[in-house]
This record gives structure tokens, C-alpha cells and sequence, in this order.
């Protein structure tokens, strides 16, 4: 993408991840120029280890030689930094912003663990009380989504915002458990208004340059669920 100037930004990630597609629809909304450092499932290189050592994850956003590690503050900070550039990615009303931010943290919380819990969980028990998790967790976000929109396309109002992000980034996910499992988690009865908002997001051109096609994330997430199994158990 154009418009980042002379600064370097690198972005380490991988494909899959929405926590990484976080970020690169971030930088391509305010249209960052960036290179995409590619990580192997399953590995960690020597400069994520450097980049990121707390935690050791992705992903990670290095701007002039400098990290800026977890995904909403990477994109609090891409917002911030090219400011001028493409939309504001943050409400200006404070209040507001601080809405944007109380949602996001109950969707890494709440939601985000309800829905890999159906791949991870151990019984069909377990899978089921991570659905119901899962649909009752979107339910909250589609009243938070009728207030906050006010009646607009996305919780940004008429352009992608940082909750949009914060969300949209599980989109593709949430269609490859519904494949997987048989069952709607974005139902138009039941959760119309994030049905029609999931729609106009992923049809945004940065977005649907992002977000993995639906049976990469099946076939992927078939191999993760054989990892889980035979894992031994913890103590």
C-alpha cells in the first residue's frame, strides 16, 4: 500500500491469524506502506523472539527499528502515527473512543475464547458450552452494535473504525466453524444487524484482501484439532 513516507515498517505475522489481520487491515485503511515478514506455524523466529520477548507472539509492528507488540495497541498505534492518512480509525469524541476500546477488550475476553473453545474443547460437552458462549457473546454485540452505529454500516459509522477491526478480523474464522459444525453463529434472525455489517466489511476491497478464504481456515483448523487431541494433557 502507498502513503507511509520514508519510514520503515515491517509487520511480523502469518497468514492466518487474525490477530495479525488486525493489523494489516489497519495499515492498508490508512494506507501504510509495509513488508509482511511471514512466520512458519508452528515456529517462532530469532527476530520475533527479539522483537516481541514477553510474549513471544505475533503480531508485531516494527516501525523504524522500533516494536510495537499486541494487536489493538497496534492498531490504536497505526492509527495515531499516520494520522493524515486514510480514515480515522478512532471516534473523536472521547466517550465514544472509550466505548470502541470497553468492546474490544470483550471481544479478546469473552468471545474470542467461546469461539476457538469449539475447536479446542476436549468433549462434545465442552464444544457445546463454548457455542452457546459464543452466540451469547455476539448477541451483546449486536445490541452494542445498534447503539453504537446509530444506524450506520459499521460501528465506525459510514467507514471501517478500530471496533469494526477489532471484530471483522474473526469473520473468516466464524465461517469456518460454522462450516466445520453445521450451525450459524451470524444468524439473520437472530443477529441481523452483524449479518449485514459482516457483509459490507468483508466486501471492502482492503478487507477481502485480508481475510483468508473459508476452507484454508477449515483445512487448517482440521490440523490444529489433530494437534489438540494428541497433545498429552496437562498437569
Amino acid at each position: 500500500m502507498a502513503g507511509s513516507g520514508n519510514s520503515e515498517v515491517k509487520l511480523l505475522g502469518a497468514w492466518a491469524s487474525p490477530y495479525v489481520a488486525r493489523a494489516r487491515i489497519a495499515l492498508n485503511l490508512k494506507e501504510v506502506q509495509y513488508e509482511f515478514l511471514e512466520e512458519q506455524f508452528g515456529t517462532k523466529s530469532e527476530l520475533l523472539l527479539k522483537s516481541n520477548p514477553i510474549y513471544k507472539k505475533i503480531p508485531v509492528l516494527i516501525h523504524d527499528d522500533k516494536p510495537i507488540c499486541e494487536s489493538l495497541i497496534i492498531v490504536q498505534y497505526i492509527d495515531e502515527v499516520w494520522v493524515s492518512s486514510g480514515p480515522a480509525l478512532m471516534p473523536a469524541d472521547a466517550y465514544d473512543r472509550a466505548l470502541h476500546r470497553f468492546w474490544a477488550v470483550y471481544i479478546d475476553d469473552k468471545f474470542v475464547p467461546s469461539l476457538f473453545g469449539m475447536m479446542r474443547a476436549p468433549t462434545e460437552e465442552a464444544k457445546a458450552e463454548s457455542k452457546e458462549q459464543a452466540l451469547a457473546s455476539l448477541q451483546l454485540l449486536e445490541e452494542a452494535f445498534g447503539k453504537i452505529s446509530k444506524g450506520k454500516p459499521f460501528f465506525g459509522g459510514d467507514t471501517i473504525g478500530y471496533l469494526d477491526v477489532a471484530l471483522g478480523a474473526f469473520v473468516g474464522w466464524m465461517k469456518a466453524f460454522e462450516e466445520m459444525n453445521g450451525f450459524k453463529l451470524l444468524d439473520d434472525a437472530k443477529t441481523p444487524l452483524l449479518c449485514a455489517w459482516a457483509e459490507n466489511f468483508c466486501n471492502n476491497e482492503v478487507v477481502g484482501a485480508v481475510i483468508p478464504e473459508t476452507a484454508k481456515l477449515v483445512e487448517l483448523a482440521k490440523v490444529m484439532q489433530a494437534r489438540f487431541k494428541s497433545a498429552p494433557p496437562a498437569n
